[in-house]
């Protein structure tokens, strides 16, 4: 016999929390507003302490202290696959479902962060020119990306599991991939597109560190992208050291569950 016993709930006390759940919702909902995108190009890096070419189908991995900002520049129309993972517990890792579901949106711009499986934040939208970011749909396969010559239907699930060894993870330990510059959208029939006119030559995101990271970037062509049969342009990766962050902050000031995230980030931290 289940040892379940249903717990009867009057109409009004069903109605009260429907109403809180709303509330809570609208909490989340209602953000500062967010912020036109960056603009185009992207400005110098004189002080980086990192700068790499990362070759089209290929991958790189590592590592950001906390603040220290990761700049990310295609050279052309092309999609950045990446997955994260804290330092030094690498059990913590990316975790997309929480990152639209806490933000309550799929639309990742300037002034959003990225959430860990533990509810902290790993990453902030600190500059954005697109906005035209996929949570969805995941990375390429051998399956969905073209014969690039002498190149073994190079993708992101394998170029994944290659850097996840290079880190001393396995194929357990690899998160949902966020794919950053694939401007994915969902039409009026529920279908997934692929929108082209969100990118422009010069896109370029920095995402800011907000806890000591490895990462895992692969510049593959997205599984909905018509020229998948291309091999990607270069991909810049550019490392800037960490500047002072403002109390009013956008990216941990503009919503709610923003705000609860960096109260958990602090709070395991010790500052709270």
């Amino acid at each position: 016999m289940s040892d379940y016993m249903h717990i009867h709930r009057t109409q009004d006390q069903i109605a009260a929390d429907r109403q809180r759940y709303l509330d809570f919702q609208r909490e989340g909902i209602e953000a500062k507003t967010l912020p036109q995108p960056s603009p185009r190009p992207a400005p110098e890096a004189p002080n980086a302490r990192l700068t790499e070419k990362v070759p089209g189908a290929w991958y790189t991995t590592l590592h950001l202290k906390v603040g220290e900002v990761l700049r990310l520049v295609p050279g052309g129309a092309s999609t950045v696959s990446l997955a994260a993972w804290a330092l030094p517990n690498t059990t913590e890792r990316l975790c997309l479902p929480d990152t639209v579901k806490l933000q309550w949106t799929t639309d990742l711009t300037k002034g959003r962060v990225i959430f860990s499986d533990m509810g902290r934040v790993m990453l902030s939208l600190v500059e954005d020119s697109s906005g035209a970011h996929d949570v969805l749909t995941g990375g390429s396969t051998p399956e969905t990306v073209a014969d690039y010559s002498g190149d073994a239907r190079r993708n992101t699930r394998d170029n994944m599991l290659l850097a996840a060894a290079k880190l001393g993870l396995d194929r357990r330990d690899i998160p949902a991939v966020l794919n950053l510059f694939a401007p994915v959208r969902v039409d009026a029939e529920g279908r997934f597109t692929w929108r082209p006119a969100m990118l422009a030559a010069g896109d370029w995101v920095d995402l800011r560190a907000e806890m000591d990271l490895c990462i895992a970037l692969s510049n593959c062509r997205h599984p909905l992208d018509p020229a998948a049969a291309e091999v990607p342009p270069d991909l810049s990766v550019i490392c800037l050291p960490a500047q002072p962050i403002a109390a009013d902050d956008l990216c941990r000031t503009a919503t709610a569950e923003a705000r609860r995230g960096f109260e958990n980030n602090a709070r395991l931290q010790g500052a709270i």
